[in-house]
């Protein structure tokens, strides 16, 4: 079987490049995008090479960038900008494959296994990708090539900025092998620490270690990640026509000022399940899973998880089941910056189908009144703006959980941290 001709197309320092399209001026001169400090959002989203230089890491505080490089230039993000301009991208390499995939706003997939006889080998192609790229967008593009989607990241991984790498099946034992394990996608933090505690250090050692044991420390994820060190991940990149499934819908806030104790904790949680419910239910879906993030103000996050008996777009379901996580899992005495409450696996409501006992029938007639309360708040909203009607709980709350639909909350979108 012949192998497959994947590119792994990623925008070199996107963020950055795009405000210095907007100011040339920047390009000489250490610059970081970033949030507001002020609204306690203050955090380097991406940076430049000379940036990068002074070991400007994404993800850090301002503050720690700025003893870094005290002369580092701070720049707000521009989100409709950056979308735009990955809008653009995607167009160009639309031109040589329908088979597009987006992996965040500056990642996208392409198969070109059926464009090499129009346009040449995939190497060939990634060059003029790249050509194009810069001459038409002043951006610039690092491409990985292989035969599957792993290590065509891996490839754009590798050499920065504005390079073509190609990894071949011949290439694994002295170019892939060797990388630590946490170059390979999906190998975060808690994984690496897990593999780390077994003695696998790099993709090799993983590649060569036991799959059986790799699921019983990691499940399902053990043996995933054990068939990407050898090769063996063949998922197909999808079609720009393809209609992108929700697999889940969530929104987080960072805070202007840390919550502490329960009362704080609950108007958080309200504000942020009234979100995600609404746009559950304008969606079509309804989630059987809730999750909560929590980070505190040093910056570290724990993510837990809950299952609802019944598939839910009902704000106070979800409240009450990130209420729940929190109390199970954080002392209600330490503070916290941010939250994010998400809805997961998700089903239409031909789905969700319910096996309803006569016991349950108070219970349903409950959760029917509730639903026509807030789809008749979504009326509300949809006529008058998302401001028109909210919890009483939350006027003139000191928090940042804005009442007016011209400012909204913050929602965890693509629009994070560019790069790790």
């Amino acid at each position: 079987m012949t192998d497959r001709v994947i590119l792994h197309c990623d925008c070199n320092g996107f963020y950055a490049s795009v405000e210095q399209l907007k100011r040339p001026e920047l390009k000489t001169v250490p610059m970081a995008v970033c949030g507001d400090p002020e609204s306690r959002h203050g955090i380097i989203l991406a940076k430049n090479e000379l940036a990068k230089g002074f070991g400007i890491k994404t993800a850090e505080t301002i503050n720690e960038a700025k003893r870094k490089c005290p002369d580092l230039v701070l720049v707000p993000p521009h989100h409709k900008e950056y979308a735009h301009w990955s809008r653009v991208v995607n167009a160009i390499y639309a031109r040589y494959t329908e088979q597009v995939e987006p992996f965040g706003i500056d990642e996208s997939w392409l198969d070109v296994t059926g464009s090499t006889g129009l346009f040449g080998d995939g190497k060939t192609i990634a060059d003029r990708l790249r050509k194009e790229v810069r001459e038409e967008t002043g951006l610039t593009i690092s491409v990985g090539v292989s035969f599957n989607k792993i290590f065509a990241k891996l490839g754009s991984d590798h050499k920065k900025p504005d390079a073509t790498t190609v990894i071949g099946r011949d290439d694994l034992s002295w170019m892939v092998w060797p990388k630590p394990v946490n170059s390979l996608l999906y190998v975060g933090t808690a994984t690496e620490l897990t593999l780390r505690s077994v003695g696998i250090r790099t993709i090799g050692q993983l590649a060569l270690s036991d799959p059986e044991m790799l699921e019983l420390r990691l499940g399902k994820l053990g043996r995933q990640l054990w068939e990407y060190a050898n090769g063996l991940e063949h998922e197909p990149v999808a079609s720009v026509y393809d209609k992108r499934p929700v697999k889940s819908v969530g929104n987080g806030m960072t805070f202007r000022r840390d919550l502490v104790g329960e009362a704080d904790v609950r108007l958080g949680v309200n504000a942020l399940s009234d979100e995600v419910a609404t746009r559950l239910r304008k969606a079509g879906m309804k989630c059987r899973t809730v999750q909560l993030t929590i980070k505190d103000p040093g910056l570290r996050s724990i993510t837990r998880q809950k299952s609802v008996g019944t598939a839910t777009d009902l704000a106070h379901v979800l409240s009450a089941c990130a209420m729940e996580l929190w109390r199970d899992n954080w002392d209600p005495r330490a503070p916290i910056r941010m939250l994010t409450v998400t809805g997961q696996n998700l089903v239409t409501p031909d789905e969700d189908v319910e096996q309803l006992m006569l016991f349950e029938e108070a219970d349903t007639v409950k959760r029917k009144k509730q639903a026509g309360l807030e789809r008749a708040m979504d009326a509300i909203r949809g006529k008058y703006g998302a401001g028109a009607i909210h919890s009483a709980g939350l006027l003139g709350n000191d928090l940042g959980i804005s009442t007016d639909p011209e400012h909204e909350n913050e929602k965890p979108s693509e629009f994070g941290p560019e790069e790790g």
